[in-house]
């Protein structure tokens, strides 16, 4: 856990005015109409003395908060996103649900409402690509001035491959990496960014005109559909795709949220200490690439050249 205030002990808040302070900073009526997030479990007038922010709430996480004695733990995924019938201990969110209300931990979901919200989700992944100003990819039907992704232009053109090394080292390392689809020397400076998987935005992103898609979860065929456009009649190869890793586009923003929230309750005369998890929730544990794949080329097509020898074949 990488600790993120000292502050000594003061006035504890409630639940309830935290949750107040929450609404202030990413306002539940931001989320999308399919979203969960609020409040999960927690009593509104217990004392929150301490908060733990993290991307997943799963069992590892809970774990930590517990461990670490923290009151709230504030994830950016929701944990019942999906309808369920039963919170039974016998089932991995059921066991989770237990864990939290046995150690009197509050659980809340800050999660599309987060994405939308000024300095939210969109807005760290725009920072981490250079961007110093932007605008909502898809303004909120309620407030045009926030929503869904951002667009906006870097200070001055620099290579994909420059930018694509600058949010490497923006992200936390996990096995997915960080994934290309463009010419690594292009050059690129209207960027578009969605934290978390942004494949349904690839309209709102052409139509922005951006040079560059930085986003996550990028799956097969809408992947390979906005490249084939992108290279197609009349069109001039852009955008370019940055495929980040899930958890990683979105841990992004948990310093800068736990920051708000800890400046927030402070201006409200509380002390708080608010943490950030140290635990990888990315699913994927590793992976192995081809021996033939150079990371800073492009793949080569294997049928480009029908003579060439395979991997493990003939020489």
């Amino acid at each position: 856990m990488s600790e993120q205030s000292t502050s000594p002990p003061g006035p504890a808040p409630s639940l309830s005015e935290v949750l107040e302070t929450v609404e202030q900073l990413w306002p539940l009526r931001l989320q999308e109409p399919w979203d969960a997030s609020g409040l999960v479990t927690g009593r509104p007038e217990q004392p929150v003395r301490r908060i733990l922010f993290a991307v997943d709430p799963v069992a590892d996480v809970v774990a930590e908060a517990v461990a670490a004695g923290a009151d709230l733990l504030v994830t950016h995924h929701p944990l019942l996103l999906r309808g369920v019938t039963s919170v039974a201990a016998d089932g991995f969110k059921g066991a989770v649900v237990h864990e939290l209300i046995e150690h009197r931990c509050a659980l809340l979901a800050c999660h599309t409402n987060a994405d939308s919200a000024p300095d939210g989700v969109s807005d760290a992944v725009a920072r981490a690509a250079g961007l110093t100003t932007a605008t909502p990819l898809a303004p909120h039907p309620a407030d045009p001035a926030v929503g869904i992704g951002r667009v906006g232009d870097l200070a001055r053109p620099v290579r994909l491959r420059e930018l694509v090394r600058r949010l490497a080292d923006a992200v936390p390392p996990t096995a997915h990496g960080v994934r290309v689809a463009g010419d690594p020397d292009a050059l690129v400076r209207r960027v578009a960014v969605c934290g978390g998987a942004g494949d349904s935005l690839f309209d709102e992103v052409r139509a922005a005109g951006a040079d560059v898609y930085v986003t996550a979860d990028l799956r097969h065929h809408p992947a390979s559909e906005a490249r084939e456009a992108a290279v197609g009649p009349g069109a001039d190869g852009t955008p370019y795709l940055v495929d980040l890793s899930h958890f990683a586009s979105e841990w992004l923003w948990l310093p800068v949220g736990a920051a708000a929230l800890r400046e927030a309750l402070a201006a409200r005369g509380h002390d708080v200490r608010v943490d950030v998890s140290d635990r990888r929730s990315d699913p994927w544990d590793f992976r192995i690439d081809h021996p033939e794949h150079d990371h800073d080329r492009s793949v080569p097509d294997p049928g480009a050249d029908a003579a060439a020898p395979t991997a493990g074949g003939p020489a």
